[in-house]
């Protein structure tokens, strides 16, 4: 192959030394002037004119310059070596011998690298690809490492419904049918409920000086579950013992058959309590609670009472407060009406009316059907809160908030700064480790006090890498939460009424007067009211 770059060669005569430059072919690349700097200074050539060297170098034409005299020495044929900084890469470029310089053979070129202790990925191909078509100036790769084979982390299927964001279906008219949700997972007894697809371990690689490169360490999972659950004897697949319903709560598998209460919850039957799913065939009377770590169906109202569920609640006639009616779910909740009631859920809310209540969701509170309004309360959600309407002619003390708080922001800002001094200590600690590990491994004898020292190293270094981790995992749930409030919104269908007080995020803001078929957000650190 022809020479394509731009290159350079010294002449050492009696009279002077001289480079000439040899000006790129089409396609090749042109010289860069510290490379060829670089190069005189190393051959003790001191006597050049830095303007007359970029003159000829980007001339289009062969030209020659002096650059001093280093007679009666000559230069001989010469390999400059580039390691990349993951050592996973060796780039060399050749320089031609002067008059009665020598040229470098196979051998030469890999006693250099040995010197240098490249010693693995040598890539002979590519030395004899020089030797027998010589371009300079040019890069080749004479070694590479091998990269390591990355594994795959373990992973769980589930055959049952884990989306815990499913909505009721809404009827042609705008009502919501609860009669129909289908929001709950029922299993049978002997259904598979999860099956784990084990890790798959990386194979290590290694760099050019044949330092082991590790791969990603493949994360492992096992399967967790309740009662009411079998294991497979290589445990990777989890099974009903019972017929009832499944959920996934914190990564867990549950199954619980369901306890139904034929008629209300009153004196007839006391509190209940129950460690799964609860169906009630009648109303919550006032004063009495359900608490349930599954899901809790009313068919009925809820009256002043409690209602607590590690689920969802579904509440298919409403809740009548009485301003100490309570719903909270960790999941979703859906009421067919809300009235002076609390009602707070870590999934969404759909509801076809609030009124006079404090209402909060995690994503969004949705209140749906042909009534759709909001009227008087607080009602807050993180992303996203919709109606119809909101406020009242009357001028009803109705505050609306979305997004998320400004003390988690602060946080978020305080655990960048801990994530950054965390990986500044740890880039301290690891240097100094792997020095005195390099000795051991050596057979190096070290001190008593050495080792303790090392030691304390180790040991501050596992503390600081368990540390960061847990500030990482804080990080990275404000970081969500901080996405969730950037997009934080305010659907209004028909009408937001005067006297109605929105706060998006820390911004709040109460309307002077009517606004129809509007949606509000934040944009640049104000309330903006646009039209849908």
């Amino acid at each position: 192959m022809a020479q394509k770059n731009a290159y350079f060669r010294l002449s050492v005569r009696e009279e002077g030394t001289s480079l000439t430059f040899i000006p790129a072919q089409p396609g090749g690349q042109p010289l860069e002037i510290s490379e060829v700097t670089a190069y005189l200074d190393k051959c003790g050539c001191k006597e050049y004119n830095l303007r007359e060297l970029n003159q000829a170098m980007t001339a289009m034409q062969e030209t020659t310059v002096s650059v001093g005299n280093i007679y009666p020495l000559h230069v001989n044929e010469e390999m400059a070596v580039k390691v990349t900084l993951d050592k996973m890469s060796v780039r060399c470029r050749f320089y031609p011998a002067s008059e009665n310089g020598t040229l470098m053979t196979v051998q030469e070129i890999l006693s250099d690298l040995n010197f240098r202790k490249i010693t693995t990925g040598i890539k002979q191909e590519e030395i004899l690809r020089f030797i027998n078509d010589k371009e300079y100036c040019t890069d080749y790769i004479m070694a590479a490492g091998k990269m390591p084979v990355q594994g795959r982390d373990a992973k769980i299927e589930y055959f049952f419904n884990t989306n815990l964001n499913l909505s009721p279906k809404h009827n042609e008219d705008g009502s919501v049918d609860y009669h129909e949700l289908n929001v709950i997972s029922h299993v049978k007894k002997g259904d598979l409920l999860a099956r784990l697809i084990k890790e798959i371990p990386g194979r290590p690689g290694s760099d050019v000086y044949g330092n082991a490169v590790n791969p990603r360490v493949a994360k492992p999972l096992r399967l967790e579950h309740g009662a009411n659950i079998s294991l497979s004897e290589d445990e990777t697949e989890l099974y009903s013992e019972v017929t009832g319903h499944a959920s996934l709560v914190a990564g867990q598998v549950f199954v619980s058959d369901v306890y139904e209460v034929p008629a209300d919850v009153d004196n007839s039957t006391g509190n209940i309590n129950y460690a799964g799913n609860v169906t009630i065939k009648g109303n919550v009377k006032s004063g009495f609670s359900v608490v349930a770590e599954g899901d809790v169906v009313i068919d009925g109202v809820v009256e002043d009472a409690r209602v607590q569920a590690g689920g969802q609640i579904i509440v298919k006639r409403g809740i009548h407060g009485m301003a100490k009616g309570i719903l909270q779910a960790e999941g979703n909740i859906l009421c067919k009406f809300i009235e002076n009631a609390t009602v707070r859920s870590g999934g969404y809310i759909e509801t076809d009316s609030i009124l006079y209540s404090r209402v909060s969701a995690a994503t969004e509170v949705r209140v749906q059907g042909k009534k759709g309004f909001i009227t008087g309360g607080v009602i807050q959600a993180g992303r996203l809160i919709s109606a119809q309407t909101i406020g009242s002619e009357m001028g009803s003390n109705t505050s609306i908030e979305v997004g998320v708080e400004p003390e988690k922001k602060a946080r978020f800002i305080e655990v960048q700064q801990l994530i950054q001094q965390g990986n500044k200590a740890i880039a301290q600690i690891k240097p100094v480790l792997m020095t005195y590990n390099e000795k051991l491994a050596r057979g190096d004898t070290l001190k008593e006090e050495t080792i303790q020292y090392v030691q304390q190293l180790s040991n501050a270094l596992h503390a600081k890498q368990k540390e960061l981790e847990q500030v990482q995992a804080e990080y990275e749930q404000l970081h969500a939460l901080l996405l969730q409030s950037s997009s934080a919104k305010i659907k209004v269908s028909r009408t937001i009424f005067a006297g109605v007080t929105v706060c998006i995020s820390e911004q709040s803001m109460t309307l002077k007067g009517n606004r129809d078929h509007c949606q509000l957000t934040k944009n640049q650190g104000e309330i903006v009211i646009s039209t849908m």
